[in-house]
């Protein structure tokens, strides 16, 4: 099978009406939608977000860092490219200044980490690298693709007032109270071809139309696609904007010379 099978994930803060081409049946709030990891690509996941209000302020571990705590897990390096944004939604990612720990334990405590922050302003297009240890919280009404790790250890620091846990201590052990690092925000043209990450963990690149063969030598190993505008075929399966699926290698794939597709694969 090269298509993924999707997961759809009810959250409060999820929305009960999603962006084309995204339905959401009544009654739920839709606030993640996965892609469930092939076995030839175990160490990966592809998910959607959408939000209607803020998520908690947060943080994950480095590979060694989730080890030391006995987890079978692996940490959890992301990335974001933004799809959709209300006016005034935005991102918090690093702060504006540097905090010891003392300072950022304190500010988790009170509240007032959610001001500490640096907040940016999002439109289709802007994209971030998270690194673990960075502290970041997700706005309401943003639309991403977030290519990560495939993880799910998150330290929660700050929740507003939601009935779920903290983990302060483990947070704190693994937090970088610093901005984030001017080179891993930035905001991808409309068309061409565009390198998105090239990290320890995965690579991925925003490509239109087809792959030329320097990009296809490049992902000559299992490769994650996602259509955005057009479609993908992989095999027998003809891939729809808002699926995944699976290739052995890039040039396995028929893009549509008008499409726009992620393109994502395993670095180790």
């Amino acid at each position: 099978m090269t298509r993924l099978p999707i997961r759809l994930v009810d959250k409060p803060w999820g929305c009960d009406v999603l962006p084309a081409p995204f339905t959401v049946a009544p009654r739920r709030r839709i606030g993640e939608i996965w892609f469930e990891p092939p076995a030839t690509v175990p160490t990966l996941l592809i998910k959607y977000i959408f939000t209607s209000e803020k998520l908690s302020v947060q943080v994950h571990p480095n590979d060694a860092q989730a080890r030391a705590t006995g987890s079978r897990e692996r940490g959890k390096d992301e990335c974001w490219l933004v799809i959709h944004a209300e006016p005034g939604a935005a991102l918090g990612v690093g702060f504006d200044r540097v905090l010891d720990a003392g300072a950022l334990r304190a500010a988790a405590l009170d509240g007032s980490i959610v001001d500490l922050l640096t907040w940016y302003p999002v439109q289709p297009g802007d994209f971030f690298m998270i690194p673990a240890g960075t502290v970041h919280a997700i706005g309401g009404g943003v639309g991403l693709i977030e290519i990560q790790q495939n993880s799910d250890i998150t330290y929660r620091l700050y929740d507003y007032g939601r009935p779920r846990p903290l983990h302060l201590d483990a947070g704190m052990a693994v937090a970088r109270g610093e901005p984030l690092d001017r080179a891993l925000h930035r905001h991808i043209p409309v068309a061409g071809t565009v390198e998105l990450a090239n990290g320890r963990y995965f690579q991925a690149h925003r490509i239109a139309g087809l792959p030329d063969a320097a990009l296809c030598a490049t992902y000559a190993g299992p490769v994650l696609v996602l259509p955005r505008a057009g479609t993908v075929r992989i095999g027998d399966d003809l891939l729809q904007p808002g699926e995944c699926g699976v290739a052995p290698k890039l040039d396995a794939v028929v893009f549509a010379p008008d499409g726009q597709a992620i393109i994502v694969r395993a670095s180790r």
